[in-house]
């Protein structure tokens, strides 16, 4: 079942971009791409709060988080979270397996 998290990084000073790009830069987001299970690792800057930055991403299964949690990939992760000294904000979802609904799809251009 697939899982997409949802994490909002928060900081002060630009600190939040600051993160993502050192994660970016550093290689750490093309390794946990490379991880078995993830389907997804994209970061998102608002444009309404410059210091919130989004992470979407998204795994095969709880299984795969957990792997991901335990690699080594998150002391990584862990201390550039403390380095740029960010709060978070989480939301997980599953994507229905349900078709869009027709009422929807008028607004959608593909």
């Amino acid at each position: 079942m697939k899982i997409i998290v949802n994490i909002y990084y928060t900081g002060i000073q630009g600190h939040a971009r600051q993160f993502a790009e050192e994660m970016v830069q550093s290689g750490t987001v093309a390794q946990i791409r490379r991880e078995e299970g993830n389907l997804r690792y994209d970061y998102f800057f608002s444009m309404e709060d410059p210091e919130t930055v989004l992470l979407i991403d998204a795994w095969e299964n709880q299984q795969a988080i957990d792997r991901h949690h335990a690699s080594p990939m998150m002391k990584k992760i862990t201390e550039l979270r403390l380095k740029y000294d960010l709060h978070m904000k989480v939301e997980r979802t599953v994507p229905s397996e349900e078709p869009l609904p027709e009422s929807d799809k008028q607004f959608i251009r593909e």
